[in-house]
């Protein structure tokens, strides 16, 4: 099944933009008030419409949360995919973290609800598939694969299993990332909560840690 961009679903459906503006609305207010205490009248007010529109368009807030979800995995996957293009394995990979914390840097909005947020919802953590991020994993897990073939990086560990682990050391930075921006989120002494850090600039941290880890020779105790 061929997975379009948001904008090509807005040209094919005329209540594509309401659709949108109730996203973007919840979006708001899930960071705003976090997912539990958040309500649908609190979203539909933001987003300028009755809350049984709200109702039209998605089952419940959890399906909110979902869709929101998608939307913006989507159009990462979109940016992601367009950032690697045309590059060789190794440069690839490089582009893709960048790339990933760079738009994650321009949403911040969009990475605080996705980070925190959808680890809320027990429906989102347990009972949906979520294609978006297989996608996600099947793009950066061929990247690897690419590399091993090419000989640029150790085969110990299955390629499929690296870009899960790669995907741990994003993840785990832009939460760091939202708590030090937001550290109300995080509830502990101050002691406790991540120190403030350019997301962008860790992009790098994170290359050199992953190719330290991956190039070839340097993980012969896994073999």
């Amino acid at each position: 099944m061929t997975v379009h961009s948001v904008a090509d679903k807005n040209a094919r459906d005329p209540e594509a933009p309401k659709r949108a503006r109730i996203l973007d609305a919840a979006e708001v207010i899930f960071a705003r008030h976090g997912f539990f205490a958040a309500k649908v009248s609190d979203v539909a007010k933001e987003a300028g419409v009755a809350d049984g529109t709200i109702y039209l368009y998605f089952k419940n807030k959890d399906d909110l949360l979902i869709s929101l979800f998608e939307r913006r995995m989507v159009q990462l996957n979109d940016g992601l995919k367009a950032a690697i293009v045309g590059k060789q394995p190794r440069e690839a990979l490089r582009a893709f973290i960048r790339t990933h914390m760079q738009i994650l840097a321009d949403h911040p909005t969009a990475t605080e609800v996705l980070t925190i947020e959808s680890r809320s919802s027990n429906k989102f953590m347990k009972e949906y598939d979520n294609p978006a991020f297989v996608d996600f994993l099947r793009t950066l897990g061929g990247i690897v694969t690419a590399a091993q073939d090419a000989g640029e990086f150790d085969d110990a560990i299955p390629p499929h299993i690296a870009a899960r682990m790669i995907f741990g050391l994003l993840d785990e930075l832009a939460l760091a990332w939202v708590l030090a921006r937001t550290p109300s989120i995080n509830g502990g002494s101050p002691g406790t909560r991540p120190k403030k850090f350019d997301i962008v600039r860790a992009a790098d941290w994170i290359i050199h840690m992953v190719e330290t880890g991956l190039v070839r020779n340097a993980s012969k105790e896994l073999a």
